[in-house]
């Protein structure tokens, strides 16, 4: 570390860089200087000279502020953890199949609560997506699907109107007024297009000639009318015309009285002999709803309810018309107001007209007397904020009305633990304290942490200290109590606390993070520290270790692999502001990159081939990032980085790749191929093969054949679609792409060949895709020599794969199918140091247990998997375990876990049916 001086035993934490001139050297070691002095002494270093060097470059950003180990903290998750989430699951599964329809919809929600700390956001999709279909009122059917399109972000989309209907009936905003439960599937076209242009097309109305036997006066004005038609629109009427009132008697009736004009009574009367609406502007069906409530006009009433509704269309409409909707209590027009203002989300937040609406106390009222102050309205609009901003007021506000809304039990946990989330972000401590509290004693004990962490942060770290320990011996133990008593320990204790919950929960970052930065302070070893952090990025992209990460590598002058990490974090998180909040990733990535030798268009595609041929995705990452920077907007370069963060498991940056893509694309057949890879990944298959067909038909092209064949090939396919799929991917190769994809599509062509016993073509495919550097075609070539019975030759081919991507453990993993059972262990626990998320291994070693006929250790291996990711084939192998051990009621509670998971998994309702006889 050539001119590089670690600090006093880093009591300060500080990296000194060493510079030529001993003065400005001894000066900045006994006057440390923060981050802020740092980059404005490199800015006006980089104003009075373009020509900085990489070493300048060093001094100038050095020394760096890094954070002291024990002032690093985790967050408490805004999530429901319950202590036995497998448990937990099945009771959910258990009531939803035993509650009426009116429930379901809720219970799916509940169910979406349970999962999000999984973070797979295909399943939380699926979760509101079956919720949608089984809501029955109108707001439900409103909210859930205001979520659904904000999940996928529509609002990104540009050309798109929130208001739009795109064929899906679980997403239509003309069927979500549509009170009452109807079954639908997600693949169900919607018919609202159809019925616009019917209804447009319709022959005028014919008035049969009838007697008018009674006038109505407004002032001075006379309305002659049809008596019994009058009579038919309310018992009230049917009572005075035809009752023993006087006006029965009465040829002039005055109802000068009673609040509406002579335009008015005429619309009345023509409504009462057409039962159309579509003659009158809005302000006379307001005044016709007005009438109709007066006079207990139901049928009318519902009329102009259902059309006011339909003419709502604009944030402007809603916003006017929902006050006429709450004060004449016409809950579909409030819904269709509320629809556009919630479509319009993130957006409506910023608009105080309509955080009016939500959050003040007279709106609320009027809100709760149509049985719209739901807890899923308030959940939905709390969410949002959340993401928008943990600390501000319209957050904290919203927060309080989730709390106010909830009536069961799970809700009242999880506002009020969310709640607290916020105020303690806001460090309001005292607050954040009796929140948590709340959420506890609602029967949440995940909350407990927070009212830990929250008597910590008020001096108490003795006190928080107590709390988790009585957790820890009260309760399962789990990852995330002892990194919380962490916090509060010191010296070998600490060190003791994070390794138990590292084995418990491998997934969780502070542990890893702290000990990076404890190899720092404690062994002045930086490179300790990087092989710590190396550990958690190999399995779980996250902008926060990213970013220590290249911190730690300016503190070794490796500027190319900070930026490289730099680059990755930018791409996961475009606003990324860095750790101790003083700048923006984008600008500390500026002035790493000051000095440093910048690289062509050219240059960086020789980059990504090299790259991509050693399988290091998140240098792929960091070059795509480069080479949007000298191209900004390029929708070809916004779609492969989507690929690789999908790829790294990071769905939501790959989903908002995937919609700037979209926009930028420079032609239809192209932003129909975007389009449709992102209903694909929201599953919406169907509506992606029809992209992929209408892109076909305007040109030929790789990526709409590839899209095509991939959403086809991703079911069990019989040789007829396999044989069509394969025609799909020869078309594709036929057209016009580079290496990187033709390699990609020459593997997945192999797959299927090898699927359908093609030996022969597969190695040809694989081959092929190798000679273009595609390394991942060692997994299919090896694969296809375990098919030829030729052992050696497939552990041989895959060892090449190890050799090239290094610290794969998907190669480890594969490599243990084509050796000896003990060497196949040794490789699947190298593959589960690299990375312990992968299920494949823990279910291998279950096996292997029980066919020794160690049952009770086969359990206990799989039991540790699933304490940290319930997985679904996991919790299907635990349940067959217990069923063979004649468990059945475990087997038949990992069942309903399960079933929670994927509810159509086959060999796991098959399983479930045996257990329940």
């Amino acid at each position: 570390m050539r001119g590089l001086k670690l600090s006093e035993r880093f009591k300060s934490t500080q990296v000194h860089a060493l510079n030529n001139n001993s003065s400005e050297a001894t000066g900045r070691r006994n006057k440390p200087s923060g981050s802020g002095t740092i980059i404005r002494s490199l800015v006006s270093k980089s104003k009075s000279n373009n020509t900085t060097t990489t070493s300048e470059v060093a001094n100038l950003v050095l020394p760096l502020q890094l954070p002291p180990a024990d002032s690093l903290e985790p967050c408490i998750e805004p999530y429901l953890k319950p202590i036995n989430l497998v448990e937990t699951l099945a009771e959910l599964h258990h009531r939803l199949e035993c509650c009426p329809q009116t429930q379901k919809a809720l219970l799916y929600v509940e169910q979406f609560t349970l999962l999000r700390s999984f973070g797979d956001h295909k399943l939380l999709k699926r979760c509101l997506r079956t919720a949608r279909q089984n809501a029955e009122d109108v707001l439900s059917k409103v909210v859930l699907s205001a979520w659904l399109r904000f999940e996928r972000r529509e609002d990104e989309l540009e050309g798109v109107s929130s208001m739009d209907c795109d064929g899906c009936i679980l997403e239509c905003p003309k069927m979500n007024l549509v009170p009452g439960f109807s079954p639908c599937s997600i693949n169900d076209r919607c018919q609202c297009l159809q019925e616009i242009k019917e209804a447009s097309s319709s022959e005028s109305v014919c008035f049969p000639d009838e007697e008018k036997d009674v006038s109505f006066c407004v002032g001075d004005e006379e309305i002659d009318c049809v008596r019994w038609r009058i009579a038919a629109l309310s018992e009230p009427f049917e009572a005075m015309l035809y009752g023993g009132f006087v006006e029965s008697k009465m040829r002039k009736i005055d109802l000068s009285q009673n609040g509406i004009c002579s335009k008015g009574l005429r619309a009345v009367e023509l409504y009462s002999r057409a039962k159309r609406l579509d003659f009158f502007c809005p302000i006379t069906i307001l005044e016709l709803l007005s009438f109709a409530n007066r006079f207990c006009c139901e049928e009318m009433r519902s009329a102009c309810d259902a059309h006011l509704a339909s003419l709502v269309a604009s944030v402007d409409d809603a916003l006017v018309l929902i006050d006429y909707g709450l004060e004449e209590r016409a809950p579909i027009l409030v819904a269709s107001c509320l629809q556009v203002l919630l479509r319009d989300l993130p957006n409506s937040l910023c608009n105080s007209k309509v955080m009016h609406i939500f959050c003040s106390s007279e709106a609320k009222e009027k809100l709760a007397f149509l049985g719209f102050d739901s807890f899923l309205l308030y959940y939905f609009l709390s969410q949002v904020a959340m993401e928008e901003s943990m600390v501000s007021k319209t957050t904290l506000v919203l927060m309080e009305r989730l709390g106010k809304c909830a009536t069961e039990r799970w809700q009242k946990a999880l506002a009020f633990h969310q709640l607290g989330c916020v105020l303690l972000e806001r460090k309001e401590y005292e607050d954040a304290l009796h929140s948590f509290e709340a959420a506890a004693e609602a029967g949440h004990v995940y909350s407990l942490a927070g009212v830990a962490r929250t008597k910590y942060k008020q001096g108490q770290p003795y006190s928080a200290s107590k709390l988790i320990s009585s957790l820890i011996f009260e309760h399962k133990p789990a990852g995330w109590m002892y990194q919380e008593r962490a916090l509060y320990s010191m010296g070998r204790e600490k060190c003791f606390d994070l390794d138990v919950a590292t084995e418990l929960d491998p997934a969780l970052s502070f542990p890893y993070k702290y000990r990076a930065l404890a190899n720092l302070e404690e062994n002045q070893n930086i490179r300790g520290g990087i092989i710590e952090l190396d550990k958690i990025i190999g399995f779980k992209l996250s902008p926060d270790c990213l970013e220590l990460r290249a911190w730690l590598f300016v503190a070794l002058q490796d500027h190319d692999s900070a930026i490289r990490d730099i680059r990755a974090m930018l791409t996961l998180e475009p606003n990324y502001v860095t750790s101790d909040g003083n700048m923006t990733g984008k600008y500390l990535l500026h002035l790493l990159s000051h000095g440093v030798p910048q690289k062509s268009q050219a240059e960086c595609w020789m980059e990504l081939y090299e790259q991509w041929s050693l399988v290091d995705d998140v240098g792929s990452l960091a070059i795509i990032h480069h080479m949007l920077e000298n191209e900004p907007g390029k929708s070809l370069l916004e779609f492969r980085q989507s690929l690789l963060l999908l790829r790294l498991n990071c769905q939501k940056a790959a989903m908002r790749s995937l919609r700037m893509a979209r926009n930028h694309s420079s032609s239809m057949h192209e932003r129909l191929i975007y389009e449709g890879w992102i209903l694909y990944d929201t599953g919406y298959r169907n509506e992606a093969l029809v992209r992929a067909d209408r892109s076909i038909a305007i040109q030929r092209s790789f990526e709409a054949f590839f899209l095509k064949a991939y959403v086809l090939a991703d079911t069990s396919m019989d040789p007829e679609s396999a044989s069509y799929v394969i025609q799909l991917l020869e078309e594709a190769l036929k057209c016009p792409s580079d290496g990187l994809r033709k390699g990609q599509a020459l593997n997945n062509l192999g797959s299927i060949y090898v699927d359908c016993g093609k030996l022969d073509l597969a190695n040809e495919c694989y081959k092929n895709a190798l000679a273009i550097r595609h390394t991942r075609a060692h997994q299919g070539l090896a694969r296809v020599y375990h098919q030829k019975n030729q052992r050696e030759a497939a552990y041989e081919e895959i060892t090449k794969l190890i050799e090239k991507a290094e610290g794969s453990a998907s190669a480890y993993e594969k490599r243990s199918e084509y050796c000896d059972r003990e060497m196949a262990k040794m490789d699947l626990d190298v593959a589960t140091l690299l990375d312990p998320l992968r299920t494949y291994p823990y279910r291998y070693r279950a096996a292997v247990l029980m066919d020794e006929q160690k049952e009770i250790e086969a359990v206990e291996e799989l039991t540790k998997a699933i304490n940290f990711k319930p997985d679904l084939q996991m919790l299907h192998l635990r349940a067959a375990f217990y069923e063979a051990m004649g468990d059945l009621s475990s087997a038949l509670q990992d069942c309903q876990a399960a079933l929670c998971l994927d509810p159509n998994h086959t060999d796991t309702l098959d399983l479930y049916r045996r257990a329940k006889n």
